[in-house]
């Protein structure tokens, strides 16, 4: 793997494009309150992520990765957050764990967010071909206090294998799989076995893209106790939605 210079990994600042985060609820059912909030990157005016993601290349990724940091800890700060931060975070852009950590650690001084809060998600949309690379990544985290979610899970090819190879803390079901669930026997029969080997495993699961109450009651039979969709709220381009505003059908 290519290394790079450990100044670059202390600022991040090489990505120019402007961008803000939204930030969307994730629910605890059995609270029912909102257990933490997802940052999701888009434009500076609301722009869809697209807008940003497909300026992304191979020569800036790290640069890009580092500021999506900084930026959605800056912003949990300034906005008061007070429960968990989800932060989506690209693999292939950490060349040295422990080096390339370092500009969320500073963010997350400067603004006084505690390092527990952070979850890191892997998304399947990455190909991850060094798991080892990957696990020291993960150990490194784990070591600083921080949570590790396996995002889109059910998406890519590889989902099993990660699952088997780094143990998450947490895996969030894909929005494939979700939606349509209560209408569609294979998919459940799917859900029933990853919510199972889950539970076995001692991880935790997230239902991705609840949007109908029939979706929901699927997954509540399951066993799932943490769900982030439409049905409770949408993102909100710089803004946390309040435990008031959730509708819990």
């Amino acid at each position: 793997m290519t290394s790079i210079p450990c100044a670059a990994c202390r600022d991040g600042d090489g990505f120019t494009l402007p961008f803000t985060m939204a930030f969307q609820p994730v629910i605890d059912l059995e609270a029912r309150r909102i257990h933490g909030y997802e940052a999701l990157v888009r434009g500076p005016a609301g722009e869809g992520a697209a807008s940003i993601l497909s300026q992304v290349t191979p020569e800036n990724r790290y640069a890009f990765d580092q500021a999506c940091r900084v930026r959605a800890i800056e912003l949990a700060g300034r906005l008061g957050l007070d429960r968990r931060l989800n932060i989506n975070f690209m693999p292939n852009a950490v060349y040295q764990p422990a080096a390339c950590i370092r500009a969320t650690l500073a963010a997350a001084a400067r603004v006084g967010f505690p390092l527990d809060r952070i979850t890191f998600e892997i998304t399947e949309d990455e190909r991850i071909d060094d798991h080892d690379h990957l696990s020291a990544i993960i150990t490194e985290y784990r070591a600083r206090g921080f949570a590790v979610a396996l995002d889109d899970f059910g998406a890519g090819a590889c989902g099993l294998n990660l699952l088997a190879n780094i143990r998450p803390d947490i895996v969030k079901l894909d929005i494939g799989l979700v939606r349509g669930c209560d209408r569609d026997s294979t998919r459940q029969v799917i859900l029933r076995a990853m919510t199972g080997a889950c539970r076995d495993l001692g991880i935790g699961v997230v239902a991705e893209g609840v949007e109908r109450p029939e979706e929901l009651a699927l997954l509540r039979g399951l066993g799932v106790r943490y769900v982030q969709g439409f049905l409770f709220a949408r993102p909100a381009l710089e803004t946390l939605a309040g435990d008031g505003e959730i509708a819990y059908p």
